[in-house]
Formats: structure tokens, sequence, C-alpha cells
């Protein structure tokens, strides 16, 4: 399974600021549209939700055969800490996964050092430089049907 995480604060707090063993190099990965929204329309929520599926054994057998999963984690600041809202992260394999490497992906741009440096500033005091070093967030305007089965 691979994961996209759209958020770059979420993405440090799982990673450590690229200062974890084995994943000290943080990449900026631009995928498309069509290859987002194709991810989502197949996708099926990672975990059960009561309201959100028909029963537990549909659901099961509606992730078994998702090629894309979505779960829902709280965004974080830039201390790390948890925020009241939730981020979308999406999981890819097979089908998905193969489109992902071979037809999505539209770049891939190495931030390990935008990241190193805005620990810095944050682990310095300094939040205001650091948050204007940080990647721009924008909604993703999505229809509302792209969506309704992944809201738990």
């Amino acid at each position: 399974m691979t994961w996209i995480k759209p958020s770059f604060l979420w993405m440090m707090y799982r990673y450590g600021w690229g200062a974890k063993a084995g994943q000290e190099t943080v990449l900026a990965v631009e995928i498309s549209r069509d290859g987002s929204e194709w991810a989502l329309r197949h996708a099926c929520l990672s975990s059960y939700v009561r309201g959100a599926h028909a029963d537990r054994v549909t659901w099961q057998r509606q992730l078994k055969r998702a090629p894309a999963r979505v779960q829902w984690d709280p965004e974080r600041d830039l201390h790390l800490q948890p925020l009241p809202y939730r981020s979308l992260q999406l999981g890819l394999s097979g089908e998905a996964a193969r489109r992902y490497a071979d037809e999505w992906t539209v770049s891939i741009r190495d931030v390990t050092t935008l990241a190193r440096k805005i620990h810095t500033l944050v682990s310095g005091g300094d939040l205001d430089s650091a948050a204007r070093l940080l990647p721009p967030v924008r909604p993703y305007p999505l229809g509302d049907e792209l969506l309704a089965h992944l809201r738990g």
C-alpha cells in the first residue's frame, strides 16, 4: 500500500521532519487531478463507520476489492499537535498504485531542505517565519458526489 498524504504538516508529523531513521528524505509528489479523482471514486473508507456502510461485512467486502482507501487523520499545527479538523489520507494498492507510478505522477521534488529549515525555525520559536515557508494549502474543489461515500 502506498499512501498519499496531501498535508505537509501531517507528513512532518508522520516522518518527524525527515529525521526518523529510514525517512530522512522528504519528497513532494504532484499527481494529476484525473488520477486523484479516479482514486477517490474507487476508494473505500479504511475503517468501518456505522451509517456510512450498510454493515461491517459489506464494508469488509468493499475494502478488499477497492484499489484505494481513505482515512481521515487529525491535521497538525507547526508543533505537530493535532488540530480539531481532519485531513484526508489516500492509500493506493493494485491498479491504483500502478496508475500512480505509471500515469498520474506529474513531478517529484525533494523538499528535505525545506522541511529541515521549517523545523529549525519552529524549534527556535520563530513560528511566523516557519509558517511563511509552508507550502500553500488550498481547498481541493470537488463535487459532493465524489466524497459522499468517503465521509465517516
